[in-house]
């Protein structure tokens, strides 16, 4: 028994060295002078005699996807450049389909085999086969066999599957491509086309940034293992004293999702099977780097036709933890900010935080592709006032695309293209030229009043919560900055920002501003918008949980806090505050109740405050429609908040893809809602305005318009198409026609709305 074991141990220790030796043979065909084909050739005839097979063939991928045999050992050689077989067609098809290896005693009795009778194959009754895998495609196979029937060991698949990958790296990076024609700057390099969701408009051509930016694993074959394996050792270790110390921190102890991704991490850092596969690459001759890039290549390719939601969760789990592991062993940023961009970045993120994006240059990004993200969700936000075309939802995108990839992102349809062909650039470049003659259009009339053709004023103003969008206050034309989101400071920042921190803000703002209005909106953390320095707290469903004005008044000093610099900034401006999230009269009252506090206590420590301060409410929630009667006497203005208020209207989270387009913003159960706030407004005489989403689309905005809305906030790159929407309407004979709507029996309104459109001349471009 011992002796058993003693021989089988030295038989695979036998094989790893013999690996290796392939591995170091392989490498002197990578750097030798001879063209790509040579190579190629050489390395089929390396395989076989190194390994005791009879046959070595080497197929790659062609254009179109189909498999061309590009050399053989032992097949005919007349056959090279001849047998050309379609994904899934026959054997070798079957491997490169499902991206698995087979392992076949007896091949000709298999049902998926293809008799290739100029071969010569016939012969020949064992079969193996690997992927030739480059970034989880596949863009060949590799195939070996023999005369008689042969069940090929684990070891032997396992050193195939790294001969495979190294056979990829010589395929890419020889002149392999350019000589037998495989298609693009890469041998995977065909179109990827994807649908995602829109999360703001525009149109962006340009190259893949991954905001983690994969290692590229160049050195393949190790000088010493040993070294190799310490190297691995210690990087999974440090990886695994990362995941251990972040889940002892005290504030990640109820951190929700984050928490679940980090608990994921370590899973898989403390797996030993994990762990064992990158050890038993390593022995078989491959560095620390090409190990991970082996393991998760197999991995990667395994799981990419998994249907189960939870498995495929895992893989992305997996890729976040080799991917970490890959920077640790080569000691690069952990963002892709930190980096030299391209002049046409498009970032590629699984998600991210807006001080995240922030951190890159604005100049170069062009675009953002999310591969989860929600439309609500603050990054996405930002990106929106920045004028960044973003698709989120995009499944499986980080898995299909490479940094420097050629990519066009549609954030008017929600698609993305990834290599994409020349009748798709040309197109595409088609739509940003008419978007850039339309753009000037918009600019055209930025700075002119936003009156209706029968002489109706309406204000149009701006969302804002960075010092970055200042800027475009001006630029875009608006009138003033309807909406200022506070929350955003607050977000980005690592600490509680100070109190002279944020009254800094305060008065840049209202600097930029000068006599034009800015409404500030307090605080709204909580649910979605999670501050990095405060406990999360796990709730059931946190967007109608502990957030907003709930949590300001369970915490007041935090308010206050905030109060006390919004006056010290608004000396010898108009201050408009809001409160958000406001559900009961008793919330506005406490709410109130503070901002005399603060007032009190200027006065009674001799400061200066504000010239006039205007105190409203946010409508958001359906519950106040019905307490108007009861608010209005006391606020000096109400501003509408339509995402949180539809949403809670239709009991329909905005942010979840498989409800969120479950009803339409032009349903007249929304029309008559809205109408009726215009009417109590108009009755009580109190200012009324709207901020939410649906002011920035001109179809939305017209209807609006026509229930007697007369100012409304938005993105800044929508106010020329809703100005000029506005600038082409008239107001009287609309509103006449949006009253009939009111009452329509349709779940949605829009049809009718744009046919009203066209027969009216009306200059809009829908959405």
């Amino acid at each position: 028994m011992v002796s058993s074991l003693r021989d089988s141990a030295h038989a695979m220790q036998s094989t790893i060295v013999s690996t290796r030796d392939l591995l170091r043979r392989l490498r002197s065909i990578m750097a030798g002078d001879e063209t790509g084909r040579a190579r190629i050739d050489q390395t089929a005839q390396l395989i076989t005699a190194h390994i005791g097979v009879d046959v070595c063939s080497i197929y790659l991928v062609g254009e179109p996807e189909n498999l061309v045999l590009r050399a053989t050992c032992g097949l005919k050689p007349g056959v090279v450049d001849k047998i050309t077989l379609a994904f899934g067609e026959g054997l070798v098809g079957d491997i490169a389909l499902h991206a698995r290896p087979l392992n076949l005693a007896e091949a000709q009795s298999n049902p998926k085999f293809t008799y290739q009778p100029e071969s010569g194959e016939e012969k020949y009754k064992s079969l193996m086969g690997v992927p030739i895998l480059r970034a989880a495609r596949v863009i060949g196979v590799l195939v070996v066999q023999n005369r008689e029937e042969r069940i090929y060991s684990e070891e032997m698949l396992e050193d195939l599957q790294t001969i495979s990958m190294v056979l990829a790296e010589l395929v890419v990076a020889s002149h392999l491509v350019e000589e037998v024609g495989l298609s693009g700057r890469d041998a995977q390099a065909h179109t990827e086309h994807i649908r995602g969701v829109s999360f703001a408009g525009g149109v962006a051509l340009g190259h893949v940034v991954l905001h983690e930016p994969r290692v590229l694993v160049d050195a393949l074959i190790a000088e010493d293992t040993d070294v190799e394996l310490k190297r691995l050792e210690d990087a999974i270790n440090d990886l695994q004293g990362f995941t251990d110390r972040m889940l002892a921190m005290e504030d990640l102890s109820h951190a929700g999702q984050h928490r679940d991704i980090l608990e994921a991490y370590r899973m898989f850092a403390h797996d030993r099977g994990w762990r064992n596969r990158l050890r038993e690459a390593v022995r078989t001759g491959l560095t620390a780097e090409a190990a991970v890039e082996r393991v998760r290549g197999d991995i990667r390719a395994r799981f990419r036709r998994q249907t189960d939601p939870y498995l495929r969760e895992r893989l992305h789990d997996l890729e976040d933890l080799a991917n970490r592991l890959l920077r640790h062993l080569s000691g690069l940023p952990i963002t892709a900010s930190e980096e030299e961009l391209p002049e046409d970045a498009i970032v590629i993120a699984r998600n991210m935080g807006p001080g995240e994006l922030l951190s890159y240059n604005r100049e170069r990004l062009r675009g953002l592709v999310l591969e989860e993200g929600a439309r609500g969700a603050h990054v996405t936000i930002v990106a929106r006032a920045l004028g960044i075309p973003i698709v989120g939802r995009s499944k499986d995108i980080l898995l299909m695309t490479e940094s420097g990839s050629a990519i066009i992102v549609d954030g008017d349809a929600g698609e993305v293209y990834i290599h994409p062909d020349q009748n798709i650039i040309a197109a595409y470049a088609d739509k940003v030229r008419l978007q850039a003659s339309r753009q000037a259009r918009y600019r055209a009339h930025r700075h002119k009043p936003a009156i209706t053709l029968d002489g109706v004023d309406i204000d149009v103003n701006i969302n804002a919560g960075l010092l970055v969008e200042l800027p475009l206050l001006e630029a875009s034309g608006a009138g003033g900055i309807g909406l200022f989101r506070t929350e955003l400071q607050f977000m980005i920042a690592s600490t509680l920002p100070r109190l002279k921190s944020q009254a800094d803000l305060y008065r840049q703002v209202l600097g930029v501003a000068g006599t034009r209005p800015v409404v500030f909106r307090t605080l709204d953390a909580g649910g979605d918008k999670i501050l990095p320095y405060m406990e999360a707290v796990q709730e059931e469903n946190p967007m109608m949980g502990w957030r907003a004005i709930r949590m300001a008044l369970d915490r007041p000093a935090l308010l206050r806090y905030q109060l006390r610099a919004l006056l010290m900034a608004s000396r010898g401006h108009k201050l408009r505050l809001m409160f958000p999230m406001i559900s009961t009269v008793e919330e506005f009252k406490r709410a109130r109740a503070l901002v005399n506090v603060e007032q009190e206590r200027m006065v009674r420590f001799g400061r200066q405050g504000p010239d006039e301060i205007r105190v409203g409410v946010m409508l958001e929630v359906p519950a106040l429609v019905w307490q108007l009667d009861t608010l209005l006497p006391l606020v000096d203005f109400v501003s509408v908040g339509s995402n949180d208020l539809l949403q809670f209207l239709f009991a329909s989270d905005r942010g979840n893809i498989k409800v969120s387009n479950r009803y339409d913003p032009l349903n007249p159960a929304v029309l008559r809602m809205l109408r009726q706030i215009v009417l109590s407004c108009r009755q009580y005489n109190v200012p009324l305005s709207l901020c939410g989403e649906i002011a920035g689309y001109p179809l939305e905005a017209m209807a609006l318009i026509g229930l007697g809305f007369r100012n409304i906030s938005m993105t800044p790159a929508s106010v020329g198409p809703v100005k000029m929407m506005i600038r082409s309407v008239n107001h009287g004979a609309l509103g006449t026609f949006v009253e009939q709507l009111c009452d329509a029996p349709q779940d949605s309104v829009r049809g009718r709305l744009l046919a009203y459109a066209c027969e009216h001349d009306v200059d809009f471009q829908p959405r």
